[in-house]
């Protein structure tokens, strides 16, 4: 089981974004998010919007570093992939 975490290149809010998910299960990712104090709101459907600064504290805490890119692949593959036609 691995939490990953891609870089942040999403804006919005006048800050920077990144995703955090897991390669297996959605309740390791709700636990590492719950450790490391990302609320609950950040969560949507099958990531965590995490902000650009919390980056260096969650690798600290066990996350790995992915592109945006390996990201996807490893959610897609793990079945957890909320695809975006099915988010409404």
């Amino acid at each position: 089981m691995t939490v990953l975490v891609d870089q942040a290149l999403w804006p919005a809010h006048g800050r920077l974004w990144a995703h955090l998910v897991s390669d297996e299960s959605l309740a390791e990712l709700h636990a590492f998010a719950s450790a490391n104090a990302i609320p609950r709101r950040a969560f949507d459907l099958d990531h965590y919007d995490v902000p650009e600064d919390a980056l260096p504290r969650l690798v600290a805490a066990g996350a790995v570093a992915v592109s945006a890119h390996e990201l996807t692949r490893a959610l897609i593959a793990s079945g957890l992939r909320v695809r975006a036609r099915d988010r409404r």
